[in-house]
């Protein structure tokens, strides 16, 4: 057989320096078995001799011991230039031979756990950073760039099938499996970088919040002091309350599966991992068809609608948009009061709540076709009605508070908008009541709902409510104006009596007209706009409450 053929490298020497030993042991026996040297490192090393394999340590190759914990071991030249050197190279046959370098033909290396390590709960960060890996990436990169004569193997899954080609062809393996090996392994390398690089922003990002509040807090003690009068002095604080994007947002996802068809089935799609742990992409199928593109884009949408609310509550969703949202003392009664809004949209329509399912909030949910349904949790009788509903996707999503920091990223052609996420919680005390009638306790209760389902729902988004209970939604339309018409108008509640909420400001004072003319009492509005006045003018006249928000919440 010629090495050459079908671009095949008979395999001679071998690294092995893993973290995860599975399969490490059998492994070597086979590469012992088609005469393959075996050199290794620390505990990978102590693991083969004692299954009685002959190794020769690291150290014997470099000449060095390792040193600092383990930390330098395998950086070094005789064996990087093992792994880089082109074996058709006569320049780095010679320097090989002058150095007294050995080449190494398969490098098997997968890393130190890192992200296993940072999920654990309480783990600090120096223990975080010694578990960066630097020598395994590094010989991983050498061996992956030098594929036309070495072979990187990153992963346990790995060993059976590179076995069964060596069996093949007598201990060599094929270009194209060494390419496909260097593929994987520079997928891993990435991988594993972005996970760093996620972890230490996220570190850095808590303790710059927590270095801002110090300082602040230092500042207002130094400049008021206990009467409120500068103490002396002058003091620059290293305060930095800017918050930007980073220069470089790092968005590492794996595949977890193919889904059907992407929005129309003519686009293909998959289903990806982003690692942040909970959420509608780790959500628990427990009844029904797989979940379509489209399933999972409204579910998101519901789950973030109700995630919000700290008050048991349901939302009913149709392309993304609330077709109603209640609340109520049980699961039941707040899926009757979501429904109510608009029983007609909520055909096909994604259902969730924030509060664990029992057996008559399944049954409600039941009565009518439903896509799919989202909880925390469900009773083991609610999960029996529900599977029985054959086409009905049944979510189980985790109900862990989700951490306020993060990027939201959308493609455009030829790059990406990053931006932070929405994750702006109103408090009543950051109202500003701007007309001559402050709104009653009833009415500001349903202008906090109303605001909050209007922060979900598409731009220009006008939501009339009462008291836990969405009575209108007029969505992404193109004028202020006409979600208010829409609103009222697909209303199956009475508007009468009910209260408005706009995600950002009325640029004129016709939308105020109109809500007023059907009847409503209260308006919650961001304010900020040039013809406020005229806004507070209209308000005034109809005999309206309405209070500025100061924040706005477009959604596109």
């Amino acid at each position: 057989m010629k090495e050459n053929q079908e671009g095949l490298r008979k395999v001679r020497r071998a690294l092995l320096s893993v973290s995860d030993k599975t399969g490490i042991v059998e492994l070597a026996e086979k590469l012992r078995g088609f005469d393959v040297e075996i050199i290794s490192t620390g505990g990978t090393s102590r693991a083969l001799r004692e299954a009685g394999i002959e190794v020769r340590d690291i150290s014997a190759v470099t000449d060095f011991p390792e040193m600092m914990d383990g930390r330098v071991k395998t950086l070094h030249p005789r064996i990087h230039g093992g792994l880089l050197a082109l074996r058709d190279n006569e320049e780095h046959l010679a320097a090989m031979r002058e150095y007294n370098i050995e080449p190494i033909d398969m490098v098997v290396v997968n890393l130190y756990p890192f992200e296993e390590t940072v999920e654990r709960e309480g783990v600090m960060l120096e223990e975080a950073i010694e578990q960066i890996d630097i020598g395994g990436p590094s010989m991983i990169r050498s061996a992956a760039k030098n594929f036309r004569d070495v072979a990187v193997v990153v992963s346990p899954s790995l060993y059976r099938s590179i076995v069964a080609e060596m069996e093949i062809y007598q201990g060599a393996l094929s270009f194209m499996t060494r390419m496909r090996l260097a593929l994987h392994a520079f997928a891993i390398t990435s991988s594993y970088d972005g996970r760093i690089f996620k972890y230490l922003s996220k570190t850095a990002t808590e303790m710059g919040q927590r270095k801002r509040e110090e300082e602040a807090e230092e500042f207002r003690l130094f400049v008021g002091g206990a009467g409120g009068a500068m103490a002396g002095g002058i003091k620059i604080p290293l305060l930095n309350n800017l918050q930007t994007p980073p220069a470089i947002a790092q968005l590492r996802v794996r595949k977890k599966r193919d889904l059907r068809y992407g929005e129309n089935p003519h686009q293909l799609a998959a289903l990806y991992d982003a690692g942040e742990g909970g959420g509608i992409a780790q959500a628990e199928l427990l009844g029904g068809k797989e979940m379509s593109y489209n399933n999972y884009v409204d579910a998101e949408a519901a789950w973030q609608l109700v995630s919000d609310f700290d008050e048991l509550t349901c939302a009913i969703i149709k392309h993304t948009n609330p077709a109603g949202v209640g609340t109520g003392a049980a699961a039941e009664e707040a899926y009757r009061r979501a429904l109510e809004t608009d029983p007609v949209s909520a055909f096909g329509g994604i259902v969730a709540f924030n509060r664990k399912v029992d057996e008559r909030a399944a049954r409600a949910v039941a009565e009518i076709f439903t896509e799919v349904v989202i909880a925390p949790d469900y009773e083991d009788a609610a999960l029996e009605v529900l599977r029985a509903k054959k086409n009905l996707r049944v979510l189980r999503v985790s109900d862990e508070p989700r951490a306020a920091e993060g990027l939201e990223y959308r493609q455009i052609s030829g790059g990406m908008l990053v931006q932070t996420r929405d994750t702006h919680r109103l408090k009543p005390d950051e109202l500003k009541v701007v007309t001559r009638r402050q709104p009653t306790s009833e009415e500001m209760g349903a202008l906090l709902f109303a605001w909050t389902v209007a922060k979900h729902t598409k731009s220009n988004a006008i939501v009339y409510a009462r008291a836990g209970q969405t009575v209108g939604v007029g969505a992404g339309q193109m004028s202020r104006v006409d979600s208010v018409r829409i609103g009222a108008m697909r209303a199956q509640i009475p508007v009468q009596g009910s209260v408005l909420a706009s995600d950002a400001f009325f640029p004129f004072r016709d939308g105020i007209d109109e809500a007023a003319r059907h009847g409503i009492t209260a308006i919650i509005q961001p304010g900020g706009s040039v013809r406020d006045a005229e806004a507070i003018a209209a308000a005034d006249e109809h005999n309206l409450a309405m209070v500025f928000t100061g924040i706005r919440h477009f959604k596109h």
